[in-house]
């Protein structure tokens, strides 16, 4: 299987699969719908699983920030040694969908976004809720569709990649995989996000 977005051109850093500590930035969120924005942690860790930093942003919940914040995130780093950012879906905080054309255009680092069951979609839903449906459904649509990929746990996972082959990219969850089917950098931010929502930092 081919990169289904191979046709973009990009000056991104190029990932050495075989390297040893590979930094990959995990992003994950945390939201509860009273409030009004969503706290979104990224976490630096190396495949080795050692973390090297922590980062936070926000989104606002039922917005059309989120690709911003990630950017945002991303550049406020200020950081040359991230080969590989993983997003925990596309679509969080109550259907603020990521553009991941665009994070993958601003930052320049191969990503793998990542979901874990199946769907029919999510287009109808959208239609009902939002005035905005149409520029919602559009970014949605640009995405992509997934793509399984069985992870050396047995678990099986549904990815949209860009900067990667199919391979590369089954390669790089596993070795972010140590039990389950989340990888350790996504399962990290998520425990972050969570944390400093539940101080309430997040509003």
């Amino acid at each position: 299987m081919t990169n289904m977005f191979s046709s973009i051109k990009t000056t991104g850093r190029k990932i050495n699969i075989h390297k040893k500590a590979i930094r990959c930035l995990g992003i994950a969120e945390s939201f509860r719908k009273n409030q009004r924005f969503a706290v979104l942690a990224g976490v630096v860790m190396r495949s080795d699983l050692i973390i090297d930093g922590v980062y936070l942003s926000k989104a606002t919940i039922g917005g059309m920030d989120a690709t911003e914040a990630i950017i945002k995130m991303f550049k406020g780093m200020k950081r040359n040694d991230i080969k590989l950012i993983m997003i925990n879906g596309v679509v969080i905080s109550y259907y603020n969908i990521i553009d991941l054309h665009e994070v993958y255009k601003q930052t320049g680092v191969p990503l793998i976004s990542i979901t874990y069951r199946e769907s029919k979609g999510l287009e109808n839903i959208i239609k009902d809720i939002f005035d905005d449906w149409e520029k919602r459904i559009e970014v949605y649509r640009k995405n992509g569709k997934r793509v399984p990929i069985v992870l050396k746990t047995g678990h099986t996972v549904f990815v949209r990649y860009l900067g990667l082959t199919y391979r590369d990219c089954q390669k790089l969850v596993n070795k972010f995989v140590v039990e389950g089917k989340h990888p350790e950098p996504i399962r990290i931010a998520k425990i972050v996000a969570r944390s400093i929502l539940s101080f309430n930092i997040g509003e």
